[in-house]
């Protein structure tokens, strides 16, 4: 009877399947991805370092520090910079990352090039291995040649891949390898450059390299270096997916209560039919057992139908992941299917469908035979007992699949908590709505407008379900929005003139003038004109920084004890500033006490506050100085900012170097003026934020389409859930609108009473849901995802008009029946 009732009711079990589904295809996709990417993060992580572990400095390494590095005896070892390089052939000029490589790094994965052999030969034969879209770029090919400051090389290889460089960090600065011992010739190691020197080790495998990194970090922290380990790169990778995987694990928990809430519906309407089908079996003899199994059957076997094909389909997406995501991971990510997502699919579909059809299930147990004469929805109801039982296996089935999924106690209950207050607010709101238009009722409206009205609170309305429904998924659906907003809007993407859009670094205090001067020239605005001096924390509150250095119980953080800082001098803050707290100096007299003004990161590491004293060590001179403000600073923000500003007056003399930086309208304007800058003063580095730009927005682009595409997974499960929410209604109103017809109600009237209906129930449940999310949403980003909360107003003009005419539209369709035949056909067939 299961198998046989279920062929002939197929079409009304649609909703119930796709439902189950969509959810299950979620989950298993987002699941597959993570479990991927974490296995491929543990086996490749010595891959993705080239190494066991590395020391590295961003000076040259003191006495004591060269001593350990020393002592362990690196089996390789590199110096490398940002510069501009310049190709002899076309004149082309491109900022590189340069690394000067002496030894056989890397020691796992290998430097791919073309040809193969360059990669081996390069050091020995002094050629230079240039990235391969680079080459393609500037249309260059192995036996033309680089410049590289003073020294021209010839390229011997174009660079496809090595290990610790990704897409991402290549497209910012193409990567350009030469042998060590030429770095010297090009003489762009000078004061003021930014440079690295790294020492690369491969370990034994009985190392332990927590315990050696344990070890040595203070002593290299001490000296201005550090150590990292390959398990350090699998954490730091691992962090850098967090808020992604958070939104996704979010999306397949929406997804999938999205998906348990149309299986309520659905079914809730599917057994609503069944009523007088099942009195009429229990008056032929079928147990309460038997008119029970017989719908379980079938909700059982649809649940594990649709865990299967929503499994297949989950396997089938998560492939397309790697390819969306290839730019952020500094390896191929493998991906390998297993069976166990089949079964967690298939178990999902099953447990799922079973619990959250349970409750109208449990209407056929309660059917009595003599109700085959008259069923009434109302009369049929399990008790309050087994209600709550159902209601208490729902929310610890919820708690434990937010707790499996995002691994969080807190979080977990946090989600289900703030899904049943949702619930209750929602219930409370249509309440209160009904007892609103009972008190003030408007009886001065036309008839259809008052009749709709009188819909909403008579006996046997919807109004509660339908608000509950309706508000419950455009909640969902709007909070999986904002939350969207909240990783996609981080970086803003705007280029006027008045914004620098080509960053001129390391311009020597004798070069300003003349680089100043080619800027204008070439009629270019001068928009910035900046010097920058490094200096290091001597003490801090009267306590000497090397002495802090060795105390383990400091509340400083301990990167502010071994930063060198780049610093500047100014009379006015800039657009990504304000200042919180203290009063900003612009300038100061010879002898005036110097005050500075420090971020509000840098005061919060460093633990000081306005009036601290802070002495600094600037080329060798002590400089006395009091926190006289701090600022606020957006470093999300593409442009130079900084955590110390000095005001002028005091910095003038200090050792410094430059900044620059102008506005290009077009490609060709850039072009020009980087490679004029760079014949000119090979030292300098020329970065095209145009370039940058255009990598951000592609990177966002990439991102947005995996989270867009969940969010649409999640977004069409709440529709359907709403046409099944929606259609709850059905049962009653092709009853009154029959009564009306017989009446002598014509079918405008129908229409009208049943379109000012669902309209008042679709923007209240809807502009409730949004306003909800717009809570639960701040919360998120406050407490999980830790970002700024700009909402959108999408949900406002596209959800809560949208929602609302597809409520309306299926509120519409419930009673074309009663529109296309007369009133005797339909009390027949509906009766």
């Amino acid at each position: 009877m299961a198998w046989g009732d279920a062929k002939a009711s197929k079409v009304r079990l649609l909703l119930f399947m796709a439902s189950i589904i969509l959810g299950i295809a979620a989950v298993v996709s987002i699941q597959l991805f993570s479990t991927n990417l974490k296995e491929n993060i543990q086996s490749q992580s010595k891959t993705m370092m080239g190494a066991d572990y590395i020391i590295d400095s961003r000076q040259e390494p003191t006495e004591s520090a060269q001593a350990i590095i020393d002592s362990l005896n690196p089996n390789a070892y590199e110096i490398n910079f940002v510069s501009m390089v310049a190709f002899p052939k076309n004149g082309s000029t491109k900022l590189v990352k340069v690394r000067g490589l002496e030894g056989s790094f890397p020691f796992y994965g290998k430097i791919q090039t073309l040809p193969e052999a360059a990669a081996n030969s390069y050091q020995a034969s002094g050629g230079a291995l240039v990235d391969a879209a680079l080459m393609l770029q500037f249309n260059v090919k192995p036996g033309d040649s680089i410049k590289i400051g003073d020294l021209t090389l010839p390229i011997v290889g174009a660079l496809k891949s090595i290990p610790g460089s990704s897409a991402m960090s290549s497209s910012m600065a193409p990567p350009v390898i030469i042998p060590y011992s030429s770095v010297e010739e090009t003489n762009l190691i000078q004061f003021g450059s930014r440079k690295e020197y790294q020492y690369f080790y491969k370990a034994s495998d009985t190392l332990n390299l927590n315990r050696l990194k344990n070890k040595l970090e203070p002593l290299l922290e001490f000296e201005n270096a550090d150590i990292k380990t390959h398990t350090d790169a699998t954490r730091r990778l691992g962090r850098s997916f967090e808020n992604v995987g958070r939104f996704l694990n979010l999306a397949a928990f929406i997804a999938l209560l999205l998906g348990c809430i149309g299986i309520a519906s659905s079914v809730s309407i599917y057994i609503k039919e069944k009523l007088k089908a099942i009195a009429i079996l229990k008056c032929m003899g079928a147990s309460r057992l038997q008119s029970f199994l017989i719908f379980l059957i079938q909700i059982a076997a649809i649940g594990i139908v649709g865990g299967l094909i929503g499994s297949f389909i989950g396997i089938g997406l998560q492939t397309l992941f790697p390819y969306l995501l290839k730019d952020f991971l500094p390896f191929a990510l493998d991906i390998s299917i297993s069976v166990k997502p089949l079964f967690i699919g298939v178990f999902l579909g099953l447990f799922m469908s079973v619990l959250f059809a349970l409750l109208p299930l449990l209407r056929t147990w309660y059917v009595s035979p003599l109700e085959v004469l008259r069923i009434d929805e109302q009369a049929v109801q399990e008790p309050i007992k087994v209600r709550f039982m159902v209601f208490a296996a729902i929310l610890v089935f919820l708690f434990l699949f937010a707790f499996w999924l995002i691994q969080n106690l807190f979080y977990a209950l946090a989600f289900v908590m703030a899904t049943v207050i949702t619930f209750m607010l929602l219930a409370g709101v249509a309440l209160g709505y009904i007892k609103m238009i009972k008190r003030f009722f408007p009886k001065h409206w036309s008839f259809t407008a008052r009749q709709s009205l009188l819909n909403l609170f008579r006996p046997n309305n919807q109004t509660v379900v339908l608000v509950v429904a309706i508000g419950l998924g455009t909640f969902l659906i709007s909070t999986l929005y904002f939350t969207k907003d909240i990783l996609l809007t981080k970086v803003e993407i705007g280029q006027t003139t008045q914004n620098a859009n080509i960053i001129i670094l390391d311009v020597q205090p004798e070069q300003r003038s003349k680089v100043v001067q080619s800027i204008t020239d070439k009629g270019l605005p001068l928009l910035n004109n900046m010097s920058l001096v490094t200096m290091r924390m001597h003490s801090i509150k009267g306590r000497l920084v090397n002495n802090m250095r060795q105390d383990s119980t400091t509340q400083i953080r301990r990167w502010v004890l071994n930063h060198e800082f780049r610093t500047t001098y100014r009379d006015s803050l800039v657009a990504s500033e304000d200042i919180i707290k203290g009063t900003w100096t612009p300038k100061l007299n010879a002898n005036d006490p110097v005050v500075i003004s420090i971020s509000d990161n840098l005061a919060s590491d460093a633990n000081i506050t306005v009036g601290d004293a802070v002495v600094f060590n600037i080329q060798g001179v002590l400089m006395e100085t009091t926190v006289g403000s701090i600022r606020a600073v957006d470093w999300s923000q593409i442009q130079l900012n900084f955590s110390i500003v000095f005001p002028k007056g005091v910095l003038e003399e200090a050792p410094q170097f430059h900044v620059v930086t102008t506005s290009v309208p077009n490609e060709t304007s850039a072009a020009g003026l980087q490679r004029e800058l760079v014949n000119k003063f090979p030292n300098v580095s020329v970065i095209d934020l145009r370039q940058v730009f255009s990598l951000v927005e592609d990177i966002l682009d990439k991102v947005s389409w995996v989270i867009n595409f969940m969010a649409f997974f999640s977004i069409l499960t709440g529709i359907i859930v709403l046409i099944g929410s929606v259609r709850t209604s059905k049962y009653q109103r092709i009853k009154e609108s029959v009564l009306l017809r017989t009446l002598g109600a014509k079918n405008k009237h129908i229409l009208q009473i049943t379109a000012f209906e669902y309209v008042f129930l679709g923007l209240l449940g809807s502009l409730v849901g949004i306003l909800l999310a717009l809570v639960s949403s701040l919360c998120l980003a406050v407490f999980v995802f830790k970002e700024p909360f700009s909402p959108s107003i999408m949900p406002f003009v596209v959800f809560l008009p949208g929602i609302t005419l597809l409520v309306l539209a299926i509120g519409l369709s419930n009673i074309q029946s009663v529109l296309r035949s007369s009133p005797l056909e339909i009390l027949r067939r509906e009766g």
